[in-house]
Parts: structure tokens; C-alpha cells; sequence
């Protein structure tokens, strides 16, 4: 392993995977030792456009005796490279490989035995479904933030929507969808814009990475999965926002909203992922609520220790 780009004591290690129609893949695992002995493992997944980056998130986990582990995804931030299609896949459970690898690192080699997992948005859809199909002894809890559980808009939209993604993503899956994107996200994050976190601007940019037909159709398949019920037996949390928006200009609202997903969605579909989910909305979050305004995340971190102790995860 390596020093990360974040500095120490975060390090790096490159996982490599099978190559695909463009060529050679990787995956990267960055890691931060729990602050004193070590009596459990985190193991975080970014959700799309993204990547690790939330160096408070993993260390309010090390100061309570948790290492701390987070995957860039294949095509996503470290693991993105210059032949690849960023952020590109065309089966969720492509992932799972990747996964899997950091899972056996985390288990075997380093010897943890009480691992959670923690994901934000797509990122929180794909670990569900990973969790689902892998059913691991170690897994001893997860927390979602903001998890993308269903597309957004209307129920007609999604109705009519959905099979034409699937045949055209089928066909032609590396056609990107046109869309406009106001950038107000990531300008609300970024310390150079209206935010107050520093993260690489080529690897989160403020216009997003283009979507594809065939990302699409992945993603709405496994919605479809997620809605016919998954069975995750280790107890859920799930974080929002409470309230979702559609701003026109840069204002609170951005701050103070999740302008990304509809958080009604979240909610309705947070009980498919398991046996015993915890929903909390928080007032006044962002997308990534991890993210938000001090006072909102200080609640954000209440309700997960809150939740942990209730669990006695």
C-alpha cells in the first residue's frame, strides 16, 4: 500500500479486475486505521460522479475504534483510467466483483469479523443488492445515505420510460442521454464555489459525467430487483433529507434540499432492502447528507450513534 492522495494516514491499494470491452480495470481501496485498537471495519461505497473523498466521515468512524475503508468503484475517481468511459457500467452486478475483492481484504487478510457497510445513493442500491445475493457473516449493519432507490418523476413517467431505456440501452448502450445539468449540486459542495469541501473537480465535476442508455438500463434493473423485495437480515439505516427540490438558481434551497433524488421515493422503498430498516429524515440536508451544513450533519451523526447503540452494532 501507498500514501493516498488525501494525505496521510489514509493509504491505497490498487485491486485489479477482468478486463471488459474497453480494456484493462481496476478497482482502489483507500484505508485509515481506527484512532486505537481496532474493534470493527466500515466499509464505504461513493454513489455516481463521484468518489472518496469524505475524510470526516471516516474519521468520526476511526475515533470510535472502527478502520476505515473506502472502494472507488471501477471507472470511478482513482480506478477512472484514459481509456475508460467514466463512471460506465452495464450490469450493477459487475460491481459485485469489486466488492467482493475488498470484502476478502477486509476479512481475510486483515482479520475483521464486525463490518459495516455505508454507501451513498447508487452506491447505496448496488451494496443492498450485494448484501442480498452475498448474505455475509461479517456484516454487521448497514447505513445508507440518501440511497437511490427509484427513478425519478412521475409514475407515468417511470411506467412509459422504463422499457423504452431497457430496449434502446439494450441496442445501442453506449448512446448518452441528453439532459441538462445546472451544476448548483457540486457548486454547493466544492470550497471554490458555494462550499466548503475540497475533492478533484476532474473526478466530481461541477457538470457530472454523461449518462448512458445502457448505465440507465442497469440502474433501472436493479430498481426492479430492489422492488420485488431483497432479504439484508443485518439491520438498515437510512438517512435523507426531508424535503426535495428543483431550484432555478444558486440560493439556501440548494443547501438545504436534496436537489438530486425524490427523498419520497427513499422513503417508500427503504423497508425492500430488509428485515429491520431504520428510516430518519434529517431537516435541512443535501443529497449527501454527510455533506450538509455543520448543525444539519452534527444531527446526521447523532441519529447514526444513535441507531448503533439501539443495535448494539
Amino acid at each position: 500500500m501507498t500514501i493516498d492522495v488525501l494525505g496521510e494516514p489514509y493509504t491505497v491499494e490498487t485491486i485489479e479486475l477482468s478486463d471488459d470491452f474497453e480494456g484493462t480495470v481496476v478497482a482502489t481501496l483507500v484505508k485509515r486505521d481506527a484512532d486505537g485498537d481496532a474493534k470493527g471495519a466500515v466499509l464505504y461505497v461513493h454513489g455516481f460522479s463521484d468518489y472518496f473523498f469524505q475524510k470526516e466521515y471516516a474519521e468520526w468512524w476511526t475515533a470510535r475504534g472502527y478502520d476505515f475503508y473506502a472502494l472507488d468503484l471501477r471507472k470511478y475517481g482513482r480506478s477512472l483510467l484514459e481509456h475508460q468511459s467514466g463512471t460506465y457500467i452495464g450490469d450493477l452486478y459487475e460491481y459485485f466483483d469489486e466488492i467482493d475483492a475488498a470484502w476478502e481484504r477486509i476479512t481475510e487478510r486483515d482479520g475483521h469479523s464486525h463490518i459495516m457497510l455505508s454507501a451513498h445513493s447508487t452506491g447505496g442500491l448496488t451494496v443492498s443488492l450485494w448484501a442480498h445475493d452475498r448474505q455475509p457473516d461479517a456484516l454487521a449493519g448497514m447505513v445508507l445515505n440518501s440511497p437511490w432507490l427509484d427513478l425519478q418523476g412521475s409514475f407515468l413517467l417511470r411506467e412509459l420510460a422504463t422499457p423504452v431505456v431497457r430496449r434502446i440501452g439494450h441496442r445501442v448502450p453506449m448512446r448518452e442521454l441528453g439532459r441538462d445539468v445546472s451544476g448548483f449540486y457540486t457548486m454547493s459542495l466544492h470550497v471554490d464555489h458555494d462550499g466548503e469541501w475540497e475533492f478533484d473537480l476532474g473526478l466530481k465535476p461541477v457538470g457530472s459525467y454523461p449518462i448512458r442508455l445502457g448505465w440507465l438500463k442497469a440502474i433501472r434493473d436493479g430498481h426492479a430487483r430492489l422492488h420485488r423485495g431483497l432479504d439484508v437480515k443485518a439491520p438498515v439505516l437510512v438517512l435523507s433529507s426531508d424535503r426535495s427540490s428543483k431550484p432555478k438558481a444558486m440560493g439556501d434551497i440548494v443547501h438545504t434540499t436534496d436537489i438530486v433524488l425524490d427523498v419520497r421515493q427513499i422513503r417508500r422503498w427503504s423497508t425492500a432492502i430488509g428485515r429491520h430498516v431504520t428510516y430518519v429524515a434529517v431537516p435541512g440536508a443535501k443529497h449527501d447528507v454527510i455533506l450538509s451544513r455543520p448543525d444539519v450533519r452534527k444531527q446526521a451523526y447523532a441519529e447514526i450513534e444513535r441507531w448503533l447503540a439501539a443495535y448494539g452494532v
